[in-house]
Protein backbone atom coordinates (compact mmCIF):
# COMPACT_ATOMS: atom_id res chain seq x y z
CA UNK A 1 0.00 0.00 0.00
CA UNK A 2 1.41 3.74 -0.78
CA UNK A 3 1.07 5.73 2.18
CA UNK A 4 1.23 9.47 2.95
CA UNK A 5 0.34 11.18 6.38
CA UNK A 6 -2.19 8.16 6.97
CA UNK A 7 -1.78 8.15 10.99
CA UNK A 8 -5.59 9.22 11.65
CA UNK A 9 -6.36 5.70 9.83
CA UNK A 10 -3.43 3.13 9.16
CA UNK A 11 -3.93 1.70 12.60
CA UNK A 12 -7.47 0.17 11.62
CA UNK A 13 -6.31 -0.29 8.48
CA UNK A 14 -3.41 -3.00 9.61
CA UNK A 15 -5.85 -4.36 12.01
CA UNK A 16 -8.34 -5.38 9.80
CA UNK A 17 -5.98 -6.86 7.61
CA UNK A 18 -4.70 -8.65 10.44
CA UNK A 19 -7.85 -9.65 11.54
CA UNK A 20 -8.89 -11.53 8.35
CA UNK A 21 -10.33 -15.27 8.09
CA UNK A 22 -7.28 -15.52 5.31
CA UNK A 23 -3.93 -14.94 7.32
CA UNK A 24 -1.62 -12.08 5.60
CA UNK A 25 2.20 -13.01 5.06
CA UNK A 26 3.65 -9.63 4.67
CA UNK A 27 2.80 -5.95 4.73
CA UNK A 28 4.60 -3.86 2.63
CA UNK A 29 4.45 -0.49 3.11
CA UNK A 30 5.53 2.14 0.55
CA UNK A 31 6.01 5.85 2.45
CA UNK A 32 6.41 8.63 0.32
CA UNK A 33 7.05 11.43 3.59
CA UNK A 34 4.32 11.07 6.29
CA UNK A 35 5.27 13.39 8.89
CA UNK A 36 2.31 13.02 10.86
CA UNK A 37 3.08 9.87 13.17
CA UNK A 38 2.19 7.49 10.69
CA UNK A 39 5.68 5.69 10.69
CA UNK A 40 5.63 5.23 14.03
CA UNK A 41 2.13 3.33 14.39
CA UNK A 42 3.50 1.13 11.59
CA UNK A 43 6.11 0.07 14.23
CA UNK A 44 3.79 -1.42 16.21
CA UNK A 45 3.19 -3.93 13.64
CA UNK A 46 6.01 -6.47 13.36
CA UNK A 47 3.69 -7.64 10.16
CA UNK A 48 4.40 -4.30 8.53
CA UNK A 49 8.09 -3.45 5.61
CA UNK A 50 8.28 0.17 5.13
CA UNK A 51 9.77 1.21 2.48
CA UNK A 52 11.03 5.09 2.15
CA UNK A 53 10.48 6.98 -0.87
CA UNK A 54 11.07 10.96 -1.34
CA UNK A 55 7.03 12.35 -1.77
CA UNK A 56 9.17 13.88 -5.34
CA UNK A 57 9.47 10.31 -6.82
CA UNK A 58 5.56 9.13 -5.85
CA UNK A 59 3.54 7.89 -8.86
CA UNK A 60 0.09 6.20 -8.42
CA UNK A 61 2.00 3.71 -11.27
CA UNK A 62 5.50 3.16 -10.50
CA UNK A 63 5.04 3.18 -6.79
CA UNK A 64 2.82 0.44 -6.81
CA UNK A 65 5.34 -1.51 -9.01
CA UNK A 66 8.14 -1.14 -6.41
CA UNK A 67 5.69 -2.05 -3.59
CA UNK A 68 4.98 -5.48 -5.63
CA UNK A 69 8.68 -6.11 -6.45
CA UNK A 70 9.12 -6.13 -2.66
CA UNK A 71 6.26 -8.90 -2.55
CA UNK A 72 7.05 -12.88 -1.88
CA UNK A 73 3.59 -14.53 -2.32
CA UNK A 74 1.22 -15.61 -4.91
CA UNK A 75 -1.32 -13.00 -4.47
CA UNK A 76 -0.71 -9.62 -4.00
CA UNK A 77 -3.60 -7.35 -2.31
CA UNK A 78 -3.01 -3.73 -3.30
CA UNK A 79 -5.24 -1.24 -1.02
CA UNK A 80 -4.62 2.57 0.84
CA UNK A 81 -3.66 3.50 3.98
CA UNK A 82 -6.95 5.05 4.93
CA UNK A 83 -9.38 1.87 3.85
CA UNK A 84 -10.78 -0.63 6.00
CA UNK A 85 -11.71 -3.68 5.03
CA UNK A 86 -15.66 -3.53 5.96
CA UNK A 87 -15.43 -7.17 7.46
CA UNK A 88 -13.00 -10.33 8.25
CA UNK A 89 -13.80 -12.29 5.22
CA UNK A 90 -12.27 -9.57 2.55
CA UNK A 91 -9.81 -11.68 1.63
CA UNK A 92 -11.65 -14.34 1.39
CA UNK A 93 -13.68 -12.73 -1.13
CA UNK A 94 -11.59 -11.84 -2.81
CA UNK A 95 -9.91 -15.07 -3.59
CA UNK A 96 -13.03 -16.47 -4.47
CA UNK A 97 -12.86 -14.80 -7.49
CA UNK A 98 -9.99 -16.54 -9.14
CA UNK A 99 -12.37 -19.05 -10.95
CA UNK A 100 -9.81 -20.42 -13.28
CA UNK A 101 -6.46 -20.34 -13.80
CA UNK A 102 -7.14 -17.72 -16.80
CA UNK A 103 -8.27 -15.46 -14.21
CA UNK A 104 -5.03 -12.83 -13.26
CA UNK A 105 -6.98 -10.65 -10.44
CA UNK A 106 -9.93 -9.53 -8.74
CA UNK A 107 -11.68 -6.30 -7.47
CA UNK A 108 -13.53 -5.53 -4.57
CA UNK A 109 -15.89 -2.71 -3.93
CA UNK A 110 -15.59 0.37 -2.37
CA UNK A 111 -18.40 1.60 0.67
CA UNK A 112 -18.85 4.41 2.52
CA UNK A 113 -20.08 3.44 6.54
CA UNK A 114 -22.82 5.31 7.81
CA UNK A 115 -20.91 8.22 9.96
CA UNK A 116 -21.99 11.48 10.99
CA UNK A 117 -19.01 13.30 9.28
CA UNK A 118 -19.12 11.28 5.83
CA UNK A 119 -21.28 12.30 2.95
CA UNK A 120 -25.46 10.79 3.66
CA UNK A 121 -25.80 10.44 0.32
CA UNK A 122 -22.78 8.63 -0.69
CA UNK A 123 -23.68 6.16 2.30
CA UNK A 124 -23.41 2.57 1.55
CA UNK A 125 -27.03 1.25 0.79
CA UNK A 126 -27.14 -1.72 -1.16
CA UNK A 127 -30.43 -2.74 -3.10
CA UNK A 128 -29.27 -6.76 -4.40
CA UNK A 129 -26.38 -9.47 -3.11
CA UNK A 130 -23.02 -9.14 -4.58
CA UNK A 131 -22.30 -11.20 -7.62
CA UNK A 132 -18.83 -12.53 -9.45
CA UNK A 133 -19.10 -11.08 -12.47
CA UNK A 134 -16.15 -12.49 -15.01
CA UNK A 135 -14.49 -10.52 -18.36
CA UNK A 136 -12.14 -11.84 -20.77
CA UNK A 137 -11.83 -11.49 -24.17
CA UNK A 138 -10.03 -11.97 -27.59
CA UNK A 139 -7.97 -8.63 -28.68
CA UNK A 140 -10.24 -8.22 -31.70
CA UNK A 141 -13.42 -8.78 -29.54
CA UNK A 142 -12.44 -6.00 -27.25
CA UNK A 143 -11.36 -3.46 -29.67
CA UNK A 144 -15.06 -3.51 -31.22
CA UNK A 145 -17.07 -2.87 -27.87
CA UNK A 146 -18.44 0.50 -27.43
CA UNK A 147 -16.39 3.07 -25.43
CA UNK A 148 -19.15 2.75 -22.38
CA UNK A 149 -18.67 -0.96 -22.30
CA UNK A 150 -14.81 -1.02 -22.93
CA UNK A 151 -14.60 1.73 -19.60
CA UNK A 152 -17.56 -0.91 -17.62
CA UNK A 153 -15.26 -3.75 -18.16
CA UNK A 154 -12.26 -1.84 -16.82
CA UNK A 155 -13.75 -0.54 -14.02
CA UNK A 156 -10.99 -1.61 -12.21
CA UNK A 157 -9.93 0.09 -8.33
CA UNK A 158 -6.81 -0.66 -6.89
CA UNK A 159 -8.34 -0.03 -3.49
CA UNK A 160 -9.42 -3.37 -3.12
CA UNK A 161 -7.62 -5.60 -5.49
CA UNK A 162 -6.01 -8.74 -5.60
CA UNK A 163 -3.34 -10.10 -8.54
CA UNK A 164 -1.61 -13.17 -9.05
CA UNK A 165 2.10 -11.60 -8.48
CA UNK A 166 3.66 -13.28 -11.60
CA UNK A 167 0.90 -11.13 -13.89
CA UNK A 168 2.22 -8.14 -12.52
CA UNK A 169 6.05 -8.98 -13.62
CA UNK A 170 4.76 -9.10 -17.46
CA UNK A 171 1.65 -6.54 -17.32
CA UNK A 172 3.51 -4.07 -14.62
CA UNK A 173 1.68 -0.62 -13.79
CA UNK A 174 2.33 2.52 -16.42
CA UNK A 175 3.32 5.72 -15.24
CA UNK A 176 0.75 7.68 -14.74
CA UNK A 177 -0.31 10.52 -12.25
CA UNK A 178 -4.25 8.58 -12.18
CA UNK A 179 -6.15 5.91 -12.76
CA UNK A 180 -3.32 3.50 -12.77
CA UNK A 181 -6.00 0.55 -12.12
CA UNK A 182 -7.83 1.06 -15.21
CA UNK A 183 -5.34 1.49 -17.49
CA UNK A 184 -3.25 -1.90 -15.51
CA UNK A 185 -7.02 -3.78 -16.23
CA UNK A 186 -7.23 -2.46 -19.92
CA UNK A 187 -4.03 -3.71 -20.92
CA UNK A 188 -4.47 -7.08 -19.10
CA UNK A 189 -8.08 -7.77 -21.20
CA UNK A 190 -6.58 -6.78 -24.21
CA UNK A 191 -3.43 -9.43 -23.64
CA UNK A 192 -6.33 -12.19 -23.39
CA UNK A 193 -6.84 -12.17 -20.08
CA UNK A 194 -9.55 -12.98 -17.84
CA UNK A 195 -10.75 -10.27 -14.71
CA UNK A 196 -13.16 -10.72 -12.04
CA UNK A 197 -15.35 -8.61 -9.78
CA UNK A 198 -16.31 -9.59 -6.53
CA UNK A 199 -18.31 -6.26 -4.98
CA UNK A 200 -18.69 -8.38 -1.73
CA UNK A 201 -15.12 -7.82 -1.24
CA UNK A 202 -15.81 -4.63 0.79
CA UNK A 203 -13.64 -1.85 1.77
CA UNK A 204 -14.39 1.07 3.95
CA UNK A 205 -12.96 4.36 2.27
CA UNK A 206 -13.68 8.03 1.61
CA UNK A 207 -12.85 11.68 1.49
CA UNK A 208 -14.56 14.83 1.85
CA UNK A 209 -13.87 16.68 -1.07
CA UNK A 210 -13.71 20.12 -1.46
CA UNK A 211 -14.63 22.04 -4.70
CA UNK A 212 -11.06 21.97 -6.31
CA UNK A 213 -10.65 18.48 -5.19
CA UNK A 214 -13.51 17.42 -7.09
CA UNK A 215 -12.84 19.35 -9.97
CA UNK A 216 -9.71 18.01 -10.63
CA UNK A 217 -10.61 14.34 -9.75
CA UNK A 218 -13.61 14.96 -12.08
CA UNK A 219 -11.23 16.49 -15.03
CA UNK A 220 -8.79 14.29 -14.61
CA UNK A 221 -11.05 11.24 -14.58
CA UNK A 222 -13.17 12.07 -17.93
CA UNK A 223 -9.64 12.92 -19.48
CA UNK A 224 -8.55 9.66 -18.79
CA UNK A 225 -11.54 7.31 -19.90
CA UNK A 226 -11.62 9.54 -22.97
CA UNK A 227 -8.21 8.66 -23.74
CA UNK A 228 -7.95 4.96 -23.48
CA UNK A 229 -11.75 4.21 -23.80
CA UNK A 230 -12.63 6.90 -26.32
CA UNK A 231 -15.14 7.48 -24.40
CA UNK A 232 -16.71 11.38 -24.51
CA UNK A 233 -18.43 12.42 -20.55
CA UNK A 234 -21.68 13.29 -20.67
CA UNK A 235 -22.58 16.64 -18.88
CA UNK A 236 -23.34 16.27 -15.49
CA UNK A 237 -27.36 16.57 -14.53
CA UNK A 238 -29.25 17.04 -11.21
CA UNK A 239 -33.22 17.29 -12.46
CA UNK A 240 -36.07 17.97 -10.22
CA UNK A 241 -36.33 14.45 -8.88
CA UNK A 242 -32.80 13.73 -8.28
CA UNK A 243 -32.83 16.65 -5.90
CA UNK A 244 -35.56 16.02 -4.34
CA UNK A 245 -34.10 12.39 -3.40
CA UNK A 246 -31.04 13.88 -2.47
CA UNK A 247 -32.92 15.91 0.06
CA UNK A 248 -35.20 12.58 1.11
CA UNK A 249 -32.19 10.61 1.79
CA UNK A 250 -30.53 13.64 3.45
CA UNK A 251 -33.96 14.13 5.71
CA UNK A 252 -33.98 10.54 6.67
CA UNK A 253 -30.35 10.49 7.36
CA UNK A 254 -30.13 13.07 9.57
CA UNK A 255 -33.13 14.94 10.98
CA UNK A 256 -34.16 16.58 13.54
CA UNK A 257 -30.55 18.04 13.14
CA UNK A 258 -31.24 21.00 10.20
CA UNK A 259 -28.09 22.38 10.37
CA UNK A 260 -26.32 19.08 9.32
CA UNK A 261 -28.77 18.26 6.53
CA UNK A 262 -27.85 21.83 5.14
CA UNK A 263 -24.25 21.55 5.64
CA UNK A 264 -24.30 18.31 3.14
CA UNK A 265 -27.03 19.96 1.04
CA UNK A 266 -24.16 22.47 0.48
CA UNK A 267 -21.60 19.98 -0.14
CA UNK A 268 -23.46 18.13 -2.90
CA UNK A 269 -24.95 21.38 -4.51
CA UNK A 270 -20.87 22.19 -4.54
CA UNK A 271 -19.66 19.51 -5.96
CA UNK A 272 -22.00 18.73 -8.52
CA UNK A 273 -21.13 22.52 -9.92
CA UNK A 274 -17.38 21.65 -9.38
CA UNK A 275 -17.86 18.28 -11.56
CA UNK A 276 -20.17 20.38 -14.19
CA UNK A 277 -17.31 22.93 -14.22
CA UNK A 278 -14.72 20.16 -15.31
CA UNK A 279 -17.00 19.23 -17.71
CA UNK A 280 -17.37 22.45 -19.30
CA UNK A 281 -13.55 22.76 -19.01
CA UNK A 282 -13.00 19.67 -20.65
CA UNK A 283 -15.01 20.72 -23.85
CA UNK A 284 -13.97 24.10 -24.17
CA UNK A 285 -10.26 22.48 -24.31
CA UNK A 286 -11.03 19.67 -26.49
CA UNK A 287 -12.29 22.36 -29.12
CA UNK A 288 -9.05 24.33 -29.27
CA UNK A 289 -7.50 20.25 -30.37
CA UNK A 290 -5.69 17.59 -28.65
CA UNK A 291 -2.66 19.19 -27.76
CA UNK A 292 -4.48 21.52 -25.67
CA UNK A 293 -6.34 19.43 -23.73
CA UNK A 294 -3.11 17.35 -23.02
CA UNK A 295 -2.10 20.81 -21.90
CA UNK A 296 -4.48 21.69 -19.72
CA UNK A 297 -4.84 18.17 -18.12
CA UNK A 298 -1.02 18.20 -17.29
CA UNK A 299 -1.43 21.97 -16.04
CA UNK A 300 -4.02 21.03 -13.54
CA UNK A 301 -3.86 17.12 -12.82
CA UNK A 302 0.01 16.44 -13.65
CA UNK A 303 0.49 16.05 -9.56
CA UNK A 304 -3.18 13.56 -8.28
CA UNK A 305 -5.33 16.25 -6.25
CA UNK A 306 -4.65 15.66 -2.52
CA UNK A 307 -7.97 14.39 -0.66
CA UNK A 308 -8.90 16.37 2.62
CA UNK A 309 -8.16 13.95 5.85
CA UNK A 310 -10.84 12.60 7.89
CA UNK A 311 -11.29 10.56 10.94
Amino acid sequence: MPVKNEALKIKACIEGILAQTVPVNEIIVVDSGSADGTLEILELFPQVQVFKIPSSEFNHGLTRNLGVSMATGEFVILTVGDAQPANEFWIEELLKGFLDENVVAVCGQQIVPHHKDKNPVDWFRPVSQPKLKRWQYSLAEFEVLDPVMKKAVCSWDDVTAMYRRNILSKIPFQKTPYCEDAIWAREAVMNGHAIVYNPAARVYHYHNEDADFSFKRCFTTIFMQYRYFGLMPQKPQMPFLAKLRMVKLLAKSLLPNVNAMLKWHRYNTQNFNARKNAFFAFMEARKKGEDELDNLHTQLCGKPPVPLKTL
